[in-house]
């Protein structure tokens, strides 16, 4: 089955929502989604977009996304990070993944970033094995550190 790879419109939110929701469920975060339709239409497609997208669709059905914004590194100037790579459980296998990786890596080189750099589970063994194949280095060595609004308020006693 053939499969366009596309910049994501407005109109396309409801459905990149509704893959967010599947990867929180992949990720057993079933309940830790809260962006909504509006926030990725005034987000993503308003005045001032704060990340880009890339759908994967088959016959006119989002069946993939690649949603990446701009970073800067100290170090080595223009970066990009991929927020979330991910296509519907029903079509994976099919070189989905591999197009929206690629687009977005494109994306990237022709813009020149230094780097595009992505979080993976480390128990998501394929995820890993696959990127590791492209070249890309797994920094295993390296933690990944949040802090969410209600940490946020209780550090600046507000």
């Amino acid at each position: 089955m053939s499969f366009i790879i596309r910049e994501g419109k407005i109109e396309d939110a409801p459905s990149i929502l509704k893959l967010i929701q599947e990867l929180a469920n992949f990720e057993n975060e079933a309940d830790a989604v809260e962006v909504t339709v509006s926030d990725l239409e005034k987000d993503g497609f308003g005045d001032t977009p704060l990340f880009k997208i890339f759908v994967a669709e088959i016959s006119e059905e989002i069946v993939g996304i690649a949603l990446f914004y701009p970073r800067y590194s100290t170090w080595k100037g223009p970066t990009i990070h991929l927020e979330d790579l991910l296509v519907t459980e029903q079509k994976r296998g099919q070189k989905i993944g591999s197009a929206l990786y690629k687009k977005v890596i494109e994306y990237g080189y022709n813009r020149g970033v230094k780097r595009i750099e992505w979080n993976v589970l480390d128990w998501n063994e394929p995820a890993v094995k696959f990127y590791e194949s492209t070249g890309a280095k797994v920094l295993r060595d390296w933690d990944s550190v949040q802090i969410d609004r209600a940490s946020m308020k209780k550090y600046l006693k507000v």
